[in-house]
């Protein structure tokens, strides 16, 4: 009789908590969930692995793409999507090498090497997110095996979404290909439950307010906010040279994993809003 008494109290605390939170402001509950999972301690931590993980690749991929032209600069990748001008954008030109000088250090074992520190990071987010959705981890096997799936979408998603956005002619056709290059995001936020958390499918008609969510924070906030504070941050290290623009890159890395937990929490909570109260009980496994 003890274990069942157990479950019971279990099950119904889940279930005063899912209304509680339901009664709740949607910005509060997401504040109180961001405090639950320790949002500023993953925050950080999430920074320094995008600053050692994702800013190498997406240097090495933007060379590789444009097969180590000695007329370009992975300077110019920053520059566009941060939008600098004048003495930050030449800052920033003269602190990468031009792509033909990554081509002689550029090779298969160190392209290896950073998808393999993309794991722990992948075991990161996983983590972050089992959290925020309640849910019991997958054994380490399968956490390296979705993280791995879920990092390798990741860099797709940021190679489709850069590849849209660089056709825009003109301030119209940018700011129309600004948007539409926020929808790889939503497809990869949706399926991001799916892949690291334990019963992510259940309610999954509800998942596209998920990818939506996601893409509202990671794609467009974040990135509108980028062409903003970041040439500000930016000016704030003028005169320290590379040294500036590693820190600036590196202060905006944790803005980013900021962003990255926050949608983690909204996009919990909000799925437990719009989906079943039965559904939303039988899939939280977490105390």
């Amino acid at each position: 009789m003890g274990r069942v008494d157990d479950a019971a109290a279990i099950a119904k605390d889940r279930l005063e908590r899912l209304e509680q939170g339901r009664r709740t402001g949607p910005l509060v509950a997401i504040a109180r969930r961001f405090g639950e999972v320790t949002g500023m301690d993953q925050s950080g931590l999430l920074a320094v692995e995008l600053f050692t993980t994702i800013v190498p690749l997406m240097v090495i991929g933007y060379a590789i793409a444009n097969r180590f032209s000695a007329d370009l600069n992975p300077g110019n990748l920053v520059i566009r999507n941060m939008n600098l001008s004048g003495s930050s954008a030449e800052t920033v030109r003269h602190t990468f090498s031009s792509a033909r000088d990554l081509s002689k250090v550029w090779s298969v074992t160190g392209l290896a090497s950073f998808l393999f520190w993309g794991i722990p990071m992948s075991l990161t987010v996983s983590r972050l997110f089992n959290l925020a959705w309640r849910r019991e981890p997958f054994d380490i096997g399968w956490r390296i095996l979705r993280g791995f799936g879920w990092f390798m979408l990741y860099l797709a998603t940021i190679a489709v979404s850069l590849k849209i956005s660089a056709y825009g002619e003109g301030a119209m056709a940018r700011s129309l290909l600004f948007v539409v290059s926020a929808a790889p995001y939503a497809l990869f936020w949706a399926l991001t439950p799916l892949i690291l958390v334990r019963d992510g499918g259940k309610g999954w008609p509800y998942l596209w307010r998920v990818g939506l969510m996601g893409a509202v924070i990671d794609s467009l906030a974040l990135r509108l906010t980028a062409r903003i504070v970041f040439p500000w941050l930016l000016a704030g290290w003028d005169g320290f040279g590379p040294i500036g623009v590693a820190l600036t890159i590196m202060t905006w890395c944790g803005i980013i994993g900021t962003g990255w937990v926050i949608t983690a929490c909204a996009t919990a909570v909000l799925w437990e809003r719009a989906a079943p109260v039965d559904t939303v009980l039988a899939a939280q496994s977490a105390e």
